[in-house]
């Protein structure tokens, strides 16, 4: 596995752990729907492109935000209330925050080394979309 950032993470700019996050988001997503049999790349596609929307991520970041420990909920807030800089073309603004956040909370996770949390987030995810029926 790679190892945990030696950097400080303090200085690493909120847009950059979004920017990180929204990668081990989308990877870990489509390992997780491969690990589920949907194996050929179309319909791996089709999946994903539903769960990496910013409207599915937002729906989901504000049922997640109410269980969050301390520390991940400071990140959370931090993604949440910084400024993106752009918009998502077909994202509602205040849902766009909420898929930022959720994306700073996997970029910071994934730096810190915590690899089980993201495990378990991801897993709350699928189930999630499935409670939904989103897949």
């Amino acid at each position: 596995m790679i190892p945990k950032y030696q950097g400080d993470l303090t200085a690493v700019p909120i847009s950059t752990l979004a920017y990180i996050g929204d990668a081990v988001y989308e990877l870990g997503i489509r390992r997780l729907m491969l690990e589920r049999r949907v194996t050929t790349s179309g319909a791996l596609h089709n999946v994903c492109v539903k769960l990496v929307r910013a409207t599915f991520q937002a729906k989901f970041a504000r049922v997640l935000h109410a269980s969050l420990k301390d520390s991940e909920d400071h990140i959370f807030r931090r993604g949440r209330n910084a400024d993106p800089g752009t918009m998502a073309k077909h994202a509602d603004p205040v849902d766009y925050r909420y898929a930022t956040a959720l994306e700073t909370l996997f970029g910071y996770l994934y730096l810190t080394g915590q690899t089980e949390r993201i495990k378990a987030l991801l897993d709350q995810i699928i189930q999630f979309a499935l409670a939904e029926g989103i897949i």
